[in-house]
């Protein structure tokens, strides 16, 4: 008979959303989540400046704390699962929690992406565990599929949809033909957006997460402030229209690609073919491709953020943390996917580097000689043409759209191609430039 293995005791740190999601999956599941882990999984201490809201949840089932570092310093606990948030106070309890010997289970991708490479190599000195599957793409595992289930290939790309609510703004635009500011109001009005939507639109979350996903892909630091980012509120519901009647969808899509020149790191609103999987993810939901040599493209998809999506990806980090808590630490699986003495110094390269083709949409005077005027200025950047639209002008109106798609150019000779296109006198206003993406 195997003698009685004692649970491991956590300590959770802010029981909201997610902390609550937590709560409820280890309770509900938890005959499953032994049977799996090997030994029981119990929450032991709960910190939670609600105390009361919190004791409410828990009914006498675990202790109740106000003091997050009460728990992170104390002996009770083996792991801390931290579910507070930012970067100020997280920053200090999980590396506390880590000079006290404790393993981090942690949701935190704007932590990671600020102050991963410091906290890995804390934890790395301390023989402890940092993991962080909740931290991109809510329940999807890419951050597992990353570290372990493509371990044999060489990453050439990642390509992902990875923040909800501007997916849903800009599915609402192309479903309904509404304007950004209306599918924005009826984001907020659902919930999936904030009052101040700003990390949402503007592709500061999905920065927070490409980072991290480049990270795991190439071997390298955390590079955050190296991330290229661009928002979606710019767009307009003529470019939604047009990119489909072309062929193809408008998606804000986090990009990394190792190049002979370094390594990719964007985020902005990308022209994507209408017949790729991605294309067609809508709503809320997430979806993220990587490109192996050996496996070819792979496709995540699913629930990137709400409590139970997001608690299964909390639980399954300490169900691995559980099996592992007794493993020799120069065996486990190193956080960032390669072993810390391996990681890259490859650059990271400037937008200005990148090379990829592109969207551009003009308003100019309905006079001949225009497009000429404007092809012979993108054939002296070396810049050529796929496809091009002439919209007809409305009656009485002698202004048109002109719609061009480029093959692939350097990002720098197609800026400088739109500032000589931009003093055209017969071009009125600012040139609009989306980059498009194959996938291929």
């Amino acid at each position: 008979m195997k003698p009685r293995i004692s649970p491991i005791n956590v300590g959770l740190l802010g029981i909201g959303v997610v902390g609550g999601g937590t709560w409820d999956v280890l309770s509900r599941n938890a005959h499953e989540i032994q049977r799996r882990a090997g030994r029981e999984i119990r929450i032991a201490v709960v910190a939670d400046r609600e105390t009361e809201k919190a004791k409410a949840i828990v009914q006498n089932r675990a202790k109740v704390v106000a003091d997050a570092f009460e728990v992170v310093r104390g002996n009770e606990v083996e792991i801390v699962v931290e579910l507070i948030g930012g970067t100020t106070v997280a920053k200090e309890l999980v590396l506390e929690a880590i000079r006290h010997g404790k393993h981090v289970v942690t949701a935190n991708k704007a932590l990671l992406a600020t102050h991963g490479n410091e906290i890995f190599a804390a934890a790395q000195k301390k023989g402890v565990m940092v993991t962080f599957e909740a931290a991109v793409a809510g329940g999807v595992p890419i951050i597992k599929a990353l570290r372990e289930g493509l371990s044999a290939n060489r990453i050439e790309w990642i390509a992902g949809i990875i923040n909800g609510t501007s997916n849903f703004i800009l599915s609402e635009m192309r479903d309904k033909g509404i304007a950004f500011s209306e599918a924005l109001k009826d984001a907020q009005k659902r919930g999936y957006a904030e009052a101040d939507p700003t990390f949402d639109i503007e592709g500061v979350d999905a920065a927070h997460k490409l980072t991290i996903l480049s990270a795991l892909a190439f071997g390298i630091p955390m590079q955050l402030e190296k991330c290229f980012r661009e928002g979606i509120q710019k767009l307009t519901k003529a470019d939604i229209r047009y990119a489909e009647e072309l062929g193809y969808r408008i998606k804000l899509l986090g990009i990394t690609k190792k190049t002979d020149k370094g390594i990719e790191l964007r985020v902005h609103p990308t022209l994507v073919p209408a017949r790729r999987l991605i294309a067609n993810v809508e709503g809320v939901m997430n979806a993220i491709l990587v490109k192996g040599d050996a496996v070819g493209a792979t496709m995540y998809y699913g629930a990137g953020a709400g409590a139970q999506p997001t608690a299964s990806a909390v639980v399954a980090d300490l169900v691995d943390v559980t099996r592992l808590i007794t493993a020799d630490p120069e065996q486990r699986v190193p956080h960032l996917a390669f072993q810390p003495d391996r990681l890259s110094d490859e650059r990271v390269l400037s937008i200005d580097e990148i090379e990829t083709s592109y969207y551009l949409r003009m308003r100019v005077m309905d006079k001949p000689g225009v497009l000429a005027d404007i092809t012979r200025t993108l054939a002296d950047s070396e810049i050529s043409i796929e496809a091009m639209v002439q919209k007809e002008p409305g009656e009485g109106e002698r202004i048109v759209d002109i719609v061009l798609l480029t093959n692939r150019a350097i990002e720098k000779d197609v800026n400088q191609a739109i500032d000589r296109i931009e003093k055209l006198p017969t071009v009125l206003g600012a040139v609009t430039r989306i980059r498009m993406e194959a996938l291929l």
